[in-house]
Formats: structure tokens, sequence, C-alpha cells
């Protein structure tokens, strides 16, 4: 019997388990439950977000030039969080259904946000 593919939100989920421990790491839900808006429900380091699901997508901070190379060879696209066509050279949004790992990638956008 095939099981049912992951939700984004379920994949976030097992992301955000991995992260659970991490020294400097605030998971989503911790601190003030009031906190909406931008990065409300994202993973952060120092207070600072590195990755967060957003409409359904894998969003990772990552550096610009490493986002041009993802960029290139066909996967994801720059976040833009207003929807209004200004996008964050900085940001990739992946799809659910992108072949590129989001554990990997969250651990990309970890070690390029805490430095």
């Amino acid at each position: 019997m095939a099981h049912a593919p992951l939700t984004p939100e379920e994949r976030f989920e097992a992301l955000v388990a991995e992260f659970i421990g991490v020294e400097g790491v605030t998971l989503p839900g911790d601190g003030l439950a009031a906190t909406r808006g931008f990065g409300a429900d994202a993973l952060k380091i120092h207070g600072r977000i590195f990755a967060m699901l957003a409409g359904g997508r894998l969003v990772v901070k990552l550096p610009r030039r490493r986002v041009d190379s993802l960029l290139a060879s066909g996967d994801g696209a720059r976040f833009d969080p207003k929807k209004n066509g200004r996008l964050m050279a900085e940001w990739l949004s992946l799809e659910t259904t992108s072949p590129l790992a989001w554990l990997a990638l969250a651990r990309e956008a970890l070690a390029f946000v805490a430095r």
C-alpha cells in the first residue's frame, strides 16, 4: 500500500523536528504566541530567520550566488513575500515537489545566517 505524499506542513514539521535542541535555534511557536507576520512561523538562529514555510513552499535564506546557482539549474524561485514583484535576492522558495532535500538546504541556510 502506497503512502500519501506529505503535505507541505507535514514536511516542514519534520524539518523542524531535526532542529530541536540545536543551540541558538528557535522553533516555530517558541516565544510570544501573539507574534504574527513575516517569519512568525519560522526557524530562527539567534532571532534571525533561516527557514520558513510560506504559501506551502519552503523558503530559505542563502547567499545570493547560491540562490542564483539554484535558479540557473531550474530549482526554485526568488521569494516574493508581498507578491508584488519585489523579489528577495538571498531567499529561495521551493515547491513541495522539488527534488532538492529540504533538510540539506535548511542546514545550509542555518550555517549562512549563523555566521
